[in-house]
């Protein structure tokens, strides 16, 4: 009996090493129990599970490209140059939020392939309306008063009030993708036309359009707001600007198919599409200061001040970063292909481009859908 104790304590011994090996990151940090996460569908019927259909490529696509030229057929089914474009992996027919966004209330998502915004109250998860906006909304931000989305299809940025009312609607360049606000001015992406262009957030404004790298994606303000950093997905590489008047301060090369932008007080990390990694950089001078591997096809990243998220959309995950040395400490299980990733205050939630949907760590009451104006 003695005998057979001591063999099982020993299996058990073993079992527990396998177990925390397999819980180890490839920095040596201990990977942290991730939380449940609720997916909460955006529209009523959950959105359609056909996933026959196909979305055709357009010169306005916000799909991601390779550095070659290659159109990838969705954010979730990426290709590389070569290869020929083929039908949406689990687009499910649905609206493909891709940007996400939150007001202090609510968190909004674009519906690309239904020309709006959704927004969804954050303490409950109930949906908040579904508002038109221009064509292919592919952005979206929070300028601590208003919320801007930018139209890949229409070559322009709206300006909403968080009830959904249009204050203004504004011309940029050519497919705008991405946006950011860096405390007075947001800044927007212009995919085709290899720019950024500044507008004044009270008034929307023209400040000033400047040239970046090729096929700009992601923006981001630093840390200090002394600067913009700009992800250039054809060049494999990051632009910085100063904010005040949009000059180019340096191009730092990163990982391939640079996508997402996000920084802190120090650093700027940018995901790389087609690397499957995220590259941090110090915002002083751009020194790379480690390329760390995440799930694969990271596109959306954002900081809550304390760790970064990234969202893993070939692999269904967001992952969350330390900012010291990039240590995974926590991976989530979220909807499929999430694109966009935002933070409450509390709790992470995710925009689910080939499922229709958001998902988070917050404990959700999933209840009825209210009012538009509440």
């Amino acid at each position: 009996m003695k005998k057979n104790l001591l063999g099982a304590a020993a299996l058990l011994s073993a079992l527990l090493l396998v177990v925390a090996a397999a819980t180890m990151t490839s920095s040596g940090a201990l990977l942290q129990q991730s939380s449940p996460t609720s997916e909460i569908p955006l529209d009523d019927d959950g959105g359609s599970d056909d996933t026959s259909s196909t979305i055709i490529s357009s010169p306005t696509s916000s799909a991601p490209m390779d550095e070659g030229g290659t159109t990838v057929s969705s954010p979730t089914a990426p290709q590389e140059s070569g290869s020929t474009t083929g039908t949406t992996a689990g687009s499910g027919g649905g609206g493909g939020p891709e940007a996400i966004a939150f007001d202090g209330t609510y968190v909004w998502v674009t519906r690309q392939f239904r020309n709006a915004v959704t927004r969804v109250r954050a303490r409950d998860g109930s949906k908040g309306g579904t508002f038109p906006v221009g064509t292919t909304p592919s952005a979206i931000a929070f300028d601590r008063t208003n919320v801007w989305v930018a139209n890949l299809g229409s070559n322009n940025v709206m300006k909403l009030k968080t009830d959904g009312s249009i204050i203004g609607t504004y011309p940029v360049g050519n497919a705008p993708g991405g946006l950011a606000f860096d405390g007075a001015n947001i800044w927007v992406t212009n995919r085709e036309s290899n720019s950024v262009t500044k507008l004044r957030a009270k008034d929307g404004a023209l400040l000033g359009t400047f040239n970046v790298g090729r096929r700009p994606v992601g923006v981001a303000a630093s840390g200090d707001g002394t600067s913009v950093w700009v992800a250039n997905n054809f060049g494999n590489t990051v632009t910085k600007l100063r904010a005040s008047d949009g000059a180019v301060l340096g191009t730092y090369p990163v990982g391939k198919g640079a996508f997402g932008v996000a920084a802190d007080s120090t650093s700027v990390w940018v995901t790389n599409f087609f690397a499957n990694t995220v590259t941090k950089l110090r915002a002083s001078d751009g020194v790379v200061l480690g390329t760390y591997t995440v799930g694969r096809d990271p596109a959306g990243i954002m900081f809550d001040g304390t760790s970064f998220w990234v969202a893993s959309s070939g692999n269904n995950t967001v992952v969350r970063l330390r900012p010291s040395d990039g240590g995974i400490l926590a991976t989530f299980a979220v909807g499929k292909g999430p694109f966009g990733v935002t933070f409450d205050g509390a709790s992470m939630w995710s925009a689910n481009f080939g499922s229709d949907s958001v998902s988070t760590t917050a404990v959700v009451s999933a209840s009825p859908t209210i009012s538009s104006t509440q």
